[in-house]
């Protein structure tokens, strides 16, 4: 009883409609017999009755769906099974009900003669099919309505999952990227070595805090990017340049993207101070980073995993991935920016 009380105050509009439909089909009957216009026509009284049946009507079809309901989705065999049986109970019920009302206001001969028996069961027949329909559209409404948060909270949970799955796949390839890094710069000037470490170990520091955000704002990407550059700069010196035009737009990117990039570009291409890779970071609607092609001659073939990572992260994340242009001379990324109600 509980739960029948609970759904009927969810429900609470769509009893309103009831009412409201019988009470507008009282009007509109009383008009077509009386033909004329006065009070009476608009009383509520035989609105009370009919949302009270419909009310009758409700409560048999709700125990005969809890019962008898297997399937999680709709079925028509289910639905006209639930609503024939659903019909003929109502029928008996209201007969019951009438039967004693009758014989409480001594109007048995009136109400239940053959004429009058047989237009109150056409009546009832009726109005099982009109508000029979209402309420089984509504029921299953309501029903896919919860199935659907219920896959929208699941895919959530599963987008989550995922992402962090993705996530800490980054955070090992930044690390072991850069010591390779810093092996390099220990046996060339170890002077350099001491700098980029300590530097690293800042950009490490930010890593680990973005672990556990599935978003960043851009102008944090930003900040960590040119930081994330200068310590490029330690090995390469100005063989590559980086150059950032950023037009104020606010929104997020998802973490490390910009980082991601810049390493990639640094890793597929060889520039010199006379012949510097130029990579462009533009920021307007979406966000462009570029860079110009200087081919290495023994070029090692990579597994393109931190792209493939990274195209999963905006798919769940933003429902598009990024486009990726590479020509004979240039290389870019085309990002969606997402707004910063999204996070």
């Amino acid at each position: 009883m509980k739960n029948i009380l609970n759904e009927a105050r969810q429900s609470k509009y769509f009893l309103l409609f009831v009412f409201l439909f019988g009470y507008a089909q009282s009007i509109q009957i009383r008009l077509l017999v009386r033909k004329k216009l006065d009070w009476y026509i608009f009383t509520p009284e035989a609105a009370v009755m009919s949302f009270v049946s419909a009310g009758i009507l409700f409560f048999v079809m709700y125990i005969f769906i809890r019962h008898w309901q297997k399937s999680e989705t709709f079925s028509t065999r289910e639905a006209l099974k639930i609503f024939s049986i659903s019909m003929l109970v109502y029928l008996m019920v209201m007969k019951i009900l009438g039967v004693f009302i009758s014989l409480v206001f001594d109007t048995f001969e009136r109400n239940f003669n053959q004429q009058s028996l047989a237009l109150s069961t056409l009546s009832e027949i009726m109005n099982t099919f009109i508000y029979g329909s209402f309420f089984l559209a509504f029921y299953y409404y309501q029903k896919n309505k919860k199935k659907q948060k219920q896959i929208e909270r699941y895919n959530q949970a599963f987008s989550e999952t995922k992402i962090n799955q993705l996530k800490s796949q980054l955070n090992p390839h930044f690390l072991f990227n850069n010591l390779n890094v810093l092996d390099q710069l220990i046996e060339e000037d170890q002077y350099k070595a001491s700098d980029f470490l300590n530097e690293f170990a800042d950009l490490y520091r930010y890593v680990l805090q973005v672990s556990d955000k599935s978003l960043i704002s851009i102008d944090e990407e930003i900040s960590f990017a040119k930081k994330y550059f200068g310590l490029m700069q330690h090995k390469y010196g100005h063989a590559y340049l980086l150059e950032i035009q950023d037009t104020g737009i606010k929104g997020t990117i998802v973490p490390l993207t910009l980082q991601l990039l810049l390493e990639n570009a640094i890793q597929h291409n060889v520039g010199t101070e006379k012949n510097p890779v130029v990579i462009k970071i533009f920021i307007n609607n979406n966000l462009v980073v570029s860079n110009n092609i200087v081919e290495k001659r023994n070029t090692k073939i990579t597994s393109g995993r931190a792209l493939r990572n990274l195209k999963e992260q905006y798919t769940l994340l933003a429902n598009q991935q990024f486009e990726i242009l590479h020509t004979q001379n240039e290389f870019s990324v085309t990002l969606p920016i997402i707004p910063l109600q999204e996070k």
